[in-house]
């Protein structure tokens, strides 16, 4: 499979994890970080546009293409895309920024609502997990040359 089929498959799977794990959670919660991470709100001009919840997941899991794509060049120049703690620490970071656009909108967290903080900041570590377990066996084939040799 090409790099980029590979990239975007990481983006697509990892971006329905989360958006699962976070709609799982409102479900049973309450707690609305389902829809912090679909809300566009904040943005001019299309933050009024009625869209379906099915366009804005697809949104989504576009920016998670998105993302999964930009940090694995960048950690490729690095030589680090094998390491589990960039993915953990861009994840956080990302998300812990994210958070705060819920001060833009009456429809998400309150931004001192401390339990919806800690599900949306673990969704994101897990997000971040997720990706750098999806590049390891989608991606990186040190292993698959290291069994090679061993076999020659």
């Amino acid at each position: 499979m090409k790099l980029v089929i590979k990239l975007i498959s990481i983006g697509v799977i990892s971006g329905f994890i989360l958006g699962g794990l976070f709609k799982f959670i409102e479900q049973f919660t309450g707690k609305t970080v389902y829809v912090l991470l679909m809300n566009i709100d904040y943005f001019p001009i299309i933050g009024k546009w009625k869209i379906s919840e099915t366009v804005e997941f697809g949104l989504h899991v576009i920016i998670s293409i998105l993302l999964v794509y930009a940090i694995y060049f960048l950690f490729r120049r690095w030589n680090i895309t094998t390491r589990l703690t960039p993915y953990i620490l861009v994840s956080g970071v990302v998300g812990g920024m994210l958070y705060m656009t819920t001060v833009l909108s009456e429809r998400t967290p309150d931004i001192d609502d401390f339990t919806a903080f800690i599900y949306w900041f673990g969704g994101h570590i897990l997000y971040g997990m997720v990706v750098w377990f999806l590049v390891i066996i989608l991606i990186d084939k040190r292993k698959d040359r290291n069994d090679n040799q061993e076999k020659s």
